[in-house]
Parts: C-alpha cells; sequence; structure tokens
C-alpha cells in the first residue's frame, strides 16, 4: 500500500525546483480559463520562471488554441491524440521542460499556493517522487446528482492533483493509454507505483478547488464499469478487492449511509440520477460475477 504522510510545509525552504503542469482539456474552454486564471504568473506565488503550463487539447468541434494564443501567451497549447485523458495526459508530459510534472484537469481551481508547496515539499523530502495534493470543493452539496472527487486525507493520488517526478512518470510509462475514458487510469498508476514501493505523500496545502459537477448519466456509468474492466483485465488480482460481492455490499452501504438520508436533506433533487447509479452498479455486479466469478467455477 502507498505510504502517505500529513505533511505542512514550513515557508522557510529554498526552492531550487521546475515544474510542468500539464492540463488536459476537451471542448471546455470555459471552464478551462477559469483554471488558467488561477495558474496565472500573477496569481501563482511561485516565480514565474520555476514552472510552465501545458495544455493538451483533444478538443475536436473546437480547440483552446486561439483563446490560449491571445488570453494566456504565457501558457503553452498542443494538440491532443483524440484517445482519451489517459493518452492526452501523457501527450502533455513529451513536452515537458520541467523536473516535476504537475497533474490538474481543466475543471479545477489550483489554490495560489499550489505550486510553490508542491516546491517545498521536493526540497523538504528529496527521497520521495511523487506528492498529492488535497482537492476540495466549493460550497456544501445540495443534491444527489452533484458529484467531485474530494480528497481530504490523502491516499488516492487523483489525477486532478497530483506531482511527480518527470523521470519516474517517463519510466512507468505514463499513464496506461488502455485506458479510454476518464476512469481507473488514476488507479492503475497509483497500483503501479505500490508495486514498485514508491511512496507518496500527502500535502494538504497543496490544494485545488474542484466545484461539484452534475452526474454524466448512464453514458457515464458505462464508461466506468468499461474501465474497471480494463483494469481487472490488466490487474486480476485486484479482484480480491474488486469483485461482485464488493459491488453488492458497497452499493447496500451507499444506498443506506447516503442515498436515504441525502434524499431526505435534498427534498429528493438528484433521487433519479442516484438511482440510476444504483442500478448500475447491480449491473455491474452481474457483469463481474457472469465474466470473473462464473466463468471460474465453470472452468473449475
Amino acid at each position: 500500500m502507498a505510504h502517505t504522510i500529513f505533511y505542512k510545509v514550513s515557508t522557510c525552504m529554498n526552492i531550487k525546483t521546475t515544474f510542468s503542469v500539464i492540463i488536459p482539456t476537451y471542448d471546455r474552454n470555459d471552464l478551462l480559463a477559469k483554471c488558467l486564471n488561477c495558474l496565472a504568473p500573477s496569481v501563482q506565488t511561485l516565480p514565474a520562471d520555476q514552472y510552465e503550463v501545458i495544455v493538451t487539447d483533444d478538443g475536436s468541434q473546437t480547440t483552446a488554441e486561439e483563446m490560449i494564443r491571445q488570453q494566456y501567451p504565457w501558457a503553452k497549447w498542443v494538440a491532443g491524440p483524440r484517445k482519451g485523458p489517459a493518452a492526452n495526459r501523457n501527450n502533455g508530459a513529451k513536452y515537458a521542460q520541467g523536473k516535476w510534472l504537475a497533474f490538474t484537469d481543466d475543471d479545477c481551481l489550483p489554490d495560489p499556493q499550489w505550486l510553490e508547496v508542491y516546491a517545498k515539499a521536493t526540497v523538504a523530502e528529496p527521497s520521495c517522487l511523487v506528492f498529492e495534493g488535497r482537492t476540495y470543493v466549493d460550497r456544501p452539496k445540495k443534491t444527489l446528482s452533484e458529484i467531485s472527487p474530494v480528497n481530504e486525507t490523502g491516499g488516492y493520488l487523483w489525477s486532478c492533483n497530483f506531482a511527480i517526478q518527470l523521470q519516474l512518470f517517463q519510466s512507468l510509462g505514463g499513464f496506461d493509454e488502455r485506458f479510454p475514458y476518464a476512469a481507473m487510469e488514476d488507479v492503475d498508476l497509483r497500483l503501479r507505483l505500490t508495486k514498485i514501493e514508491r511512496k507518496f505523500i500527502f500535502v494538504n496545502l497543496a490544494s485545488v478547488c474542484h466545484p461539484w459537477r452534475t452526474k454524466g448519466g448512464w453514458r457515464k456509468l458505462k464508461q466506468h464499469q468499461e474501465s474497471v474492466l480494463i483494469y481487472l483485465y490488466i490487474h486480476p488480482e485486484e479482484l480480491v478487492n474488486i469483485n461482485f460481492k464488493t459491488y453488492l455490499k458497497n452499493n447496500l452501504y451507499s444506498f443506506i449511509k447516503f442515498t436515504i438520508p441525502e434524499s431526505l436533506i435534498f427534498k429528493g433533487h438528484g433521487i433519479k440520477e442516484a438511482f440510476l447509479e444504483h442500478i448500475a452498479n447491480f449491473h455491474m455486479a452481474f457483469r463481474l460475477y457472469k465474466q470473473f466469478h462464473f466463468n471460474t467455477n465453470k472452468i473449475n
């Protein structure tokens, strides 16, 4: 299991580290602009000559190239491969000039000290080559249909907020591009780091805001299912942790612990999306039983 330390960085350390911020984007110029506003040299406390911002753009109908050229000339725009978020992040990393990569998403809002805190962490913990930061939300939850990858205590290594030494990232082959959707590619990276005994440290002041977003309906749920199946085919040993029994158990727990009380708190707002997710989890449990448990027993 990855080693996580709850760690606050002193403000008196010398910084000699350079960062390449990688932002994958896809037809969300409005959200991307808000993210870039937070990374402007006049906003980030890390000196501008110690970091660069690379936007790798998978846009098909429109791209952010013109917007970045006119409004954010300090950022670098590159065309993405259009093979999904994992490949898009890897594409951005290919252009990196920094010693470290800092990943965030186009719908995130990094705090002003985000990069400076990561930079100081690399100095304070020179043996550590991976750091994860805090991901928080902008307000209390209002409906059952809202979702955000909150990370207040560490241990997740979500792709929206972590830093990794470029050389280590390259040695791992980056994100596994067999994941075509925005799901499980960061879980896969975390597992591969764990297998080579690379700890990662949680730096709570390296924080980004990930505002609540509306759940993506059945399409997103299906994409997550496909990503889980890809993950299990790559790492069959993880069937101990992800199987039809754990899906059923977690689904029941979520229904009792969250759906029932929150449906009362939010007066039923978003209940349709919540029930759709529970149905999808039952469906996934059946798929896992059929594809792994049932077939295994049949062979035996």
